[in-house]
């Protein structure tokens, strides 16, 4: 048997199988060339989410967005100055405007467009307030939690504990069981 062409052909695929092995080793080092620099990136973005984190709790909050109607701070400061709810034609009077269906109705539509915005609120059908901050209540009385919801006792707890109760509006109190909280 001849032993040389064998061993030819054996010599060839250890040639062809070394080539291949020599590539594969340089893909194998280029792939972790870029492992290492895309894990360097996600630690530099880890530190920036980190710090962009800490200095937003430093920043002021936004201030709330305001119209860019010429007539809102107006609107706002006869508001702010009147001791209860307006209704349109009243605000027209402050504003020095002339009592024509247009300008009211105008008035009223702003009025209503700045509810919308949260930035007033309507008392009533027609009559129009500022909108009301939190307040510091002391006393017992049933209230709401700023989601609009019941306190839970947890809360109502807390609350007393830190002897205050800050809510968004009060409530009436209910027909059955109502749970008061005393500061």
């Amino acid at each position: 048997m001849k032993v040389h062409p064998l061993l030819d052909a054996l010599g060839l695929q250890e040639e062809a199988t070394r080539a291949l092995a020599g590539d594969l080793r340089t893909q194998i080092e280029e792939l972790q060339a870029r492992l290492r620099e895309a894990e360097t990136h996600l630690e530099h973005l880890a530190i920036t989410r980190k710090t962009v984190t800490a200095l937003a709790d430093r920043l002021p909050a936004a201030p709330p967005y305001l119209p860019e109607h010429p007539d809102c701070p107006r609107i706002r400061a006869v508001l702010n100055e009147a001791s209860g709810p307006l209704r349109a034609r009243d605000v027209c009077e402050a504003l020095d405007y002339e009592l024509l269906p247009k300008d009211v109705e105008g008035t009223r539509a702003e009025l209503k467009r700045l509810v919308k915005l949260d930035i007033l609120a309507e008392a009533d059908t027609g009559s129009f307030t500022r909108r009301q901050e939190l307040t510091r209540h002391r006393g017992p009385r049933p209230c709401l939690n700023l989601a609009g919801k019941r306190t839970t006792p947890h809360e109502l707890l807390l609350s007393a504990a830190l002897g205050c109760c800050w809510v968004a509006q009060w409530m009436p109190p209910p027909p059955s069981a109502t749970v008061w909280i005393s500061s």
